[in-house]
């Protein structure tokens, strides 16, 4: 490993570790996971050989192939898809909020959230939220997460309330899947832009040191909302796939299906705190 590779891995492992230190992880099992990973991330490489084979998987890992053989196995097990299907869940759940906060169509003329009946042919009803937000699950199920996690209320009169404007789980270990899939996309694309892949992602970051304290207790308030209108213009475009306003070109929607995130995060510590 170069130096300059072991000072990049040094500074993103010590938040990392730190955490894991705080919840009682200890190095073996961080050690048994950390191979675990090496033999997935190998098999997700592009390779001559479909499949590879142990052998190939033992040189590009450095572990030995017994081992090798035995995560394999792991890796290729129905449970792996466990994670996934729950990750689904919260992405369509932090999907329908982020519509239904930013979609004009779901917005009175305070710009505010409108309250949506369950069913309803009058258009603000939760089964148009989820055709808008392109969610095909029903909607019984998805207002029980909603709930679950605080996100809405139910008032009165039937109708749904939104109470944030953003999606949290309510479940530690469901948060601990968002976390873990904002942070590894933002690496994933962080790295992309290391190798020169282009085009390039988006990766950026404001930095300052030895501002007042006070006045990031006053300002922090304004960050947040310049970051909520950022995504929210951002969610609004995406919806209507639109840019500035202007439709895309038919040949710009094709059958090609993709994924994305987008985030925006703060962080903030004493001006003599090493990052």
């Amino acid at each position: 490993m170069t130096p300059e590779i072991s000072r990049m891995v040094r500074r993103l492992l010590r938040p990392l570790i730190a955490a894991l230190i705080n919840r009682g992880v200890g190095y073996i099992a961080m050690r048994d996971l950390l191979k675990q990973v090496y033999v997935e991330e190998a098999l997700r490489r592009p390779s001559e050989e479909t499949p590879a084979t142990d052998s190939t998987l033992s040189l590009v890992t450095g572990i030995n192939r017994r081992e090798v053989k035995r995560l394999r196995v792991e890796a290729e097990s129905p449970k792996a898809d466990d994670e996934k299907s729950t990750m689904t869940g919260v992405n369509m759940a932090a999907r329908v909020v982020a519509t239904w906060s930013t979609a004009p169509e779901f917005r009175d003329h305070t710009g505010a959230p409108r309250n949506l009946a369950v069913h309803g042919a009058d258009g603000e009803n939760f089964d148009t939220l989820l055709r808008a937000a392109r969610v095909d699950v029903r909607a019984r199920t998805v207002i029980g997460e909603l709930e679950r996690s605080g996100a809405i209320v139910v008032e009165p009169d039937g109708r749904l309330r939104l109470v944030r404007a953003s999606y949290t789980p309510a479940v530690p270990e469901e948060k601990m899947l968002f976390l873990g899939a904002n942070i590894g996309d933002h690496l994933r694309a962080a790295f992309s832009n290391l190798e020169g892949k282009t085009p390039p992602f988006i990766e950026r970051a404001l930095f300052h040191n030895g501002l007042p304290a006070g006045f990031l207790e006053a300002l922090r308030p304004h960050l947040g909302r310049l970051a909520e209108q950022f995504l929210r213009e951002a969610n609004e475009a995406l919806l209507k796939n639109s840019v500035a306003g202007t439709d895309l070109p038919p040949q710009a929607i094709d059958k090609t299906q993709k994924r994305m995130r987008l985030g925006v995060y703060y962080y903030e510590t004493d001006a003599d705190d090493a990052p």
